[in-house]
């Protein structure tokens, strides 16, 4: 697939954490591997400066976030005369005649960027159209999460709507652009020993957990409007749940892949009354030791209130309502201040049905097949060997699936000294995939309406619950792996969550 036009990338919010950390150095990178057609990037932003300034201020943020062996003058070069910038407020329907300035009538490859939060989308695209920047083949990307709840989530849809198609809409959730999640659907979809197996008959549950080791950091002011669950829960972990769990797409088309990720939402058991408090942990850390230094609890965090209810910490048990996964439990975690910096989806297979060896505790013998999608992505499969020597005794052995490309993260943690040999392929970071994926004009990884407002659908009673609850979430202990309780949730099933593998 190819950009078949050249394009005009305005990029609201252009100064923004999310700009600086992952779309620039992501487009940069494109620019490095010659993908991107003639084009130009308008960063718009509230503060008053000028273009050089911004380019010194995204060349520092580029070269903070690729690989030394990505920093390419001459590609930095081409880069930054693509790049320039306007001071717009957003809210401020005559501030865009800058923006209408900078643009060309002709381009007929436009697409906007929304890098802002979401309650100022309406503003947004109002004010494109009452300044006719919108035309028939504009298209618009917006960042996750998309409202507060199910009301705010349909009135921004409505909003965007007025103005752009549906097919002109791309609602973006990065984790979807990660190598190995479209690995997996390959896996399944292309190998019969996977797919013949990935049933309930074979599978006994699966885990799918993204943790982080850092808190809150400079970001205080958002998250305690949005906490853990919608900032991570609601989206990113129901996403891949969707990936795992969907039937085979009938193509590999934006809406045939789409389609069986809504039938999977359709299908979630509801998580009502009671069952919210048995089966949903919520988790609020608290002073400890991450990474070796001592950190403060998120109530001391700057710009938390000291009273804070919202949680860092998200666990629960979902089932799936369909001949597939009838039984199968599903266990989503994520939290701020966990043990380590790691996202991965287990495949645990069910036991042999009578062990003629000496076998120990079932977790740490059973098949598992692990999709690793940061820091190291890889896919790594988990069998059982005999132990070399006499007698027959089994140990766990771990097969992986891509050796002939690991990440380079992954070699680094092996040896200080590695560097890539001129063979070796670079993978694409998310960003970079779907935001080349967007001016190419293809929506396959990217979120429809219909799969979104489900998603809200479902998660609104649990939000709900909460809020008119007096229980706060439970503490934990910075650098730990959350709350007793998420322990607790899945020992009461017999199993335990998967670390340090």
């Amino acid at each position: 697939m190819q950009i078949e036009q050249p394009y005009e990338l305005v990029l609201f919010g252009g100064l923004g954490d999310l700009a600086l950390r992952k779309l620039f150095p992501a487009l940069y990178l494109l620019e490095l591997d010659k993908r991107l057609p003639h084009g130009r990037i308008i960063a718009v932003g509230r503060k008053l400066l000028t273009t050089d300034e911004v380019v010194v201020k995204v060349r520092q943020a580029v070269f903070s976030h690729v690989d030394g062996q990505c920093q390419d003058e001459e590609c930095w070069q081409r880069f930054s005369d693509r790049l320039s910038y306007v001071s717009v407020d957003v809210q401020q329907a005559d501030a865009y005649e800058a923006l209408a300035l900078e643009l060309e009538e002709s381009c007929l490859n436009r697409l906007f960027y929304l890098a802002t939060a979401s309650y100022l989308y309406a503003d947004i695209v109002a004010n494109l159209h009452a300044s006719q920047l919108i035309q028939s083949s504009s298209k618009v990307v917006l960042e996750k999460p998309i409202g507060h709840d199910l009301a705010s989530a349909k009135e921004i849809n409505k909003s965007v709507a007025e103005y752009f198609e549906e097919s002109q809409i791309y609602r973006i959730d990065h984790y979807l652009g990660k190598e190995t999640v479209q690995n997996l659907m390959v896996l399944r979809f292309a190998n019969s020993i996977f797919e013949s197996q990935w049933n309930q008959q074979y599978i006994d549950h699966i885990q799918i957990s993204i943790s982080e080791s850092l808190g809150v950091e400079k970001r205080a002011g958002f998250y305690e409007q949005v906490g853990a669950f919608r900032d991570m829960m609601q989206n990113h972990l129901l996403q891949l749940l969707c990936i795992v769990a969907m039937e085979p797409p009938a193509k590999m088309e934006p809406d045939a892949v789409r389609d069986e990720k809504v039938k999977v939402i359709k299908a979630l058991r509801p998580i009502e009354g009671k069952d919210i408090f048995d089966k949903v942990i919520r988790g609020q850390y608290g002073p400890g030791v991450s990474e070796g230094a001592p950190v403060l609890g998120y109530r001391d965090e700057e710009g938390v209130d000291t009273q804070s209810q919202t949680e860092t910490f998200v666990a629960m048990k979902v089932e799936i309502e369909n001949w597939r996964w009838a039984g199968v439990p599903f266990y989503l975690r994520t939290g701020k201040r966990l043990g380590e910096r790691a996202c991965e989806i287990v495949v645990q297979f069910k036991e042999i049905p009578h062990s003629i060896f000496s076998m120990q505790h079932k977790e740490t013998m059973a098949n598992k097949l692990i999709f690793r999608l940061q820091p190291d992505e890889g896919i790594r499969l988990q069998l059982c060997e005999k132990k070399i020597g006499s007698g027959m005794n089994v140990r766990p052995m771990t097969l992986s699936l891509n050796p002939d490309n690991p990440s380079q993260e992954f070699m680094k943690s092996q040896s200080s000294s590695y560097t890539p040999s001129a063979n070796s392929v670079r993978v694409p970071e998310a960003y970079e995939r779907l935001l080349f994926d967007a001016l190419a004009s293809n929506p396959t990884l990217f979120l429809r309406d219909d799969e979104l407002m489900q998603a809200w659908d479902w998660v609104d009673p649990i939000l709900g619950a909460w809020l008119e609850s007096e229980n706060a979430p439970e503490s934990y202990t910075a650098g730990t792996w959350g709350p007793a309780a998420a322990t607790l949730l899945l020992a009461k099933d017999g199993r335990l969550w998967n670390e340090n593998n």
